[in-house]
């Protein structure tokens, strides 16, 4: 038996004025397919009083209870990066952003989280600057993806109150200012990243070419070393996870799944879609569970860009669920395939919430009455309600 999870990131959304969502507009002839055949519900992927992030939802999906094991966001990706990680660390995210250009710091508004999607190449050269300019203390910059990247805090304790900077776009940074343990020290760190990097050689270069600066940082999600069962020992599968984000890469490897590297995917819409298919269907003849996480619609949901959002829904469709669809039809395993996203980022908010998001489950060994498709409205009308996201594997592995 063979078990595929294919996780749309942020694909749950709002209906707008005219009932539709970008999961009821978007033309995904496969998905739709499966879901006539298919259990298909809602399930609670984050739990009451815990905050909708990727982290806590893909953890519940993946078969974990946030509410015993989360310690943060961070760390999860400082696995990913490689940061050492001792039991008296504090780590947090550090994302390139843009600002605004007026004079008062706390005034300056939050333009882009992501720094127009900045490359690694310019990142890495940015942060190793911020290291070089900055660490000490205990204070120490890891460089990771695009704009996602990391501070770790040698020894120190929980208690800062930051928010994440994809909460506040287009609104003025004062009232999201650190506060709490250690908020005069963040807030000084944030404020000399920003005058070192507005004048840097790599964002003069991006203005130039009309591109938003990666002109300072913003600090986020602490927490400390994870400790998450073995996901063997869990669930009783080899498990293999396939992402372009450090987040989901890091649950994996403090998991102790084989998290596989695809080149070229940047986990926006122009990622290597096919790449990634080719490595799920490559990773299931050598492990028994394949999880694959599609950024895209998350991507774009923060950017507030519906038609982006229905192109990359149809997308993971076209060039993820049909051809691993195909080959595992075309194999000898039986198998399922659990298809949902992790959380609602809807376009009018550009954040994420935490209500119960669609899911679809396909067993090539049986025949099901599901819906006419998958979207919201669809999966609330069954009636199937799974009120605790890690109880999904469950659901998918019994």
């Amino acid at each position: 038996m063979k078990y595929v999870t294919i996780l749309f990131d942020g694909m749950a959304d709002y209906p707008d004025e005219n009932g539709e969502t970008p999961m009821s507009l978007a033309h995904k002839p496969t998905v739709d397919a499966l879901a006539k055949v298919s259990e298909v519900g809602l399930c609670g992927t984050v739990p009451d009083g815990m905050k909708p992030g990727s982290d806590v939802a893909n953890l519940s999906v993946m078969g974990y209870d946030p509410r015993k094991c989360y310690t943060g966001r961070s760390p999860l990706e400082a696995l990913s990066i490689g940061v050492p990680l001792g039991k008296n660390g504090v780590t947090y995210r550090c994302n390139l952003v843009t600002l605004s250009g007026e004079s008062d710091f706390s005034e300056k508004t939050m333009l882009d989280y992501s720094a127009g999607e900045i490359t690694t190449n310019e990142a890495t050269e940015l942060i190793s600057f911020l290291d070089e300019k900055l660490s000490g203390d205990g204070l120490k910059f890891y460089a990771g993806v695009s704009y996602r990247h990391c501070l770790k805090r040698e020894c120190g304790t929980l208690g800062a109150i930051l928010t994440p900077p994809h909460d506040i776009s287009d609104r003025k940074i004062t009232d999201y200012l650190p506060r709490g343990m250690y908020s005069a020290e963040l807030r000084s760190l944030t404020e000399r990243a920003h005058e070192l990097l507005k004048t840097h050689p790599v964002n003069l270069k991006r203005t130039e070419r009309g591109l938003n600066p990666a002109n300072s940082i913003w600090l986020w999600g602490e927490g400390t070393k994870p400790d998450l069962e073995n996901f063997t020992a869990l669930t009783g599968l080899k498990g293999a996870v396939i992402s372009a984000v450090d987040l989901i890469k890091g649950i994996a490897i403090g998991a102790g799944m084989t998290s596989i590297d695809v080149e070229g995917a940047t986990g926006n819409l122009h990622t290597n879609f096919d790449g990634k298919a080719q490595a799920a269907i490559k990773a299931l003849k050598t492990h028994d569970y394949v999880y694959v996480h599609l950024e895209a619609p998350d991507e774009c949901g923060h950017q507030g860009d519906k038609a982006g959002k229905i192109r990359a829904i149809e997308l993971i469709d076209e060039k993820i669920v049909a051809p691993v669809l195909a080959a595992m039809q075309n194999g000898n395993d039986d198998f399922k395939i659990l298809v949902l996203p992790d959380h609602a980022t809807p376009v009018t908010l550009k954040t994420h919430t935490g209500e119960p998001v669609p899911y679809m489950l396909f067993d090539s060994r049986k025949t099901q009455k599901g819906a006419a498709s998958l979207t919201e409205k669809t999966a609330a009308q069954t009636g199937n309600v799974v009120n605790f996201g890690f109880e999904l594997i469950h659901k998918l592995t019994e």
